[in-house]
């Protein structure tokens, strides 16, 4: 996808089509105006050093996720787990200038190394913690495969075992939580990026900057316009920041989509709209 594209539209393409590195770029771009998404992306590209043009592709999986983290830690990535929720831990632009973030970025940043190298690698929406997973690249299908090996990016791209899988999913999921195989499925692009803007929606909600969580949450709804529950929290955003026609389709659509789900809520908010624009100045 070219970096002249608008999110708007990247949102609108397959799952299959969007280019996750460019999503994220321009998560930035509404941040920082005056950011140029294509030198962000050559950016990225030169990242993988001597790994480009595939130089990993049908080695082990183990010697390709070595290779990659060592080549990661090389440029000085790390997890800031010392300022966790800084705004700048979830903005590309900020994680590939101060080589430090949160897992799903630096998930993001170490998949694209990954990729130039050769090696098929993807993010994992593991409760809690975003991790990365590497398998055989489609091609080598035909010959036995390898179990994927999973990867944290936060941790200096370790390798997780289950004894670390199960440490990381206690704090959201309790002490008696299991491991299953759909926890370390690979996240579609879609959703990582829902992922990424949904952090960034809270830490600006918490931050008493309203108008930047609207942004986040206008782009999760590019991304997934038939979700009612966001429907409804843009439209509530939306009424308090005085975008009254806004708010009104948000909740119009969330009763179409809906029907009967906060109704009287919804209906009463709707009237309250009504009665603004009637008595606004003509």
């Amino acid at each position: 996808m070219s970096a002249r594209i608008t999110f708007d539209q990247l949102a609108r393409a397959p799952d299959e089509a969007i280019d996750v590195a460019l999503g994220a770029a321009l998560i930035s771009k509404d941040v920082y105006d005056e950011l140029d998404v294509g030198a962000l992306l050559l950016q990225l590209e030169e990242l993988g050093g001597p790994l480009r043009g595939g130089a990993l592709a049908g080695m082990p999986l183990s010697a390709q996720v070595d290779a990659v983290s060592e080549r990661f830690r090389e440029l000085g990535f790390r997890g800031n787990a010392d300022d966790y929720y800084d705004v700048r831990n979830s903005l590309l632009s900020d994680v590939l200038e101060r080589r430090t973030g949160i897992p799903i970025t630096l998930t993001v940043v170490w998949c694209e190394i990954a990729r130039r190298a050769g090696v098929f690698a993807r993010g994992v929406g593991f409760p809690g913690h975003f991790l990365a997973r590497v398998d055989e690249l489609p091609a080598l299908s035909g010959r036995a495969a390898s179990a994927p090996v999973i990867v944290d990016p936060f941790h200096s791209g370790r390798v997780v075992t289950d004894v670390d899988a199960r440490r990381l999913l206690q704090p959201t999921q309790g002490p008696s939580a299991e491991l299953t195989p759909r926890l370390f499925e690979a996240a579609t692009s879609r959703a990582t990026l829902v992922r990424m803007l949904t952090n960034l929606k809270a830490i600006w909600a918490g931050r008493g900057e309203h108008t930047r969580a609207f942004v986040a949450l206008h782009r999760l709804v590019s991304l997934r316009p038939d979700s009612a529950d966001l429907l409804r929290e843009r439209g509530a955003l939306a009424a308090g920041l005085g975008l009254s026609d806004l708010a009104r389709r948000d909740f119009e659509r969330a009763l179409e989509l809906e029907p009967g789900v906060g109704e009287a809520a919804l209906r009463k908010q709707l009237a309250a709209l009504a009665g603004s624009r009637k008595a606004a100045p003509n």
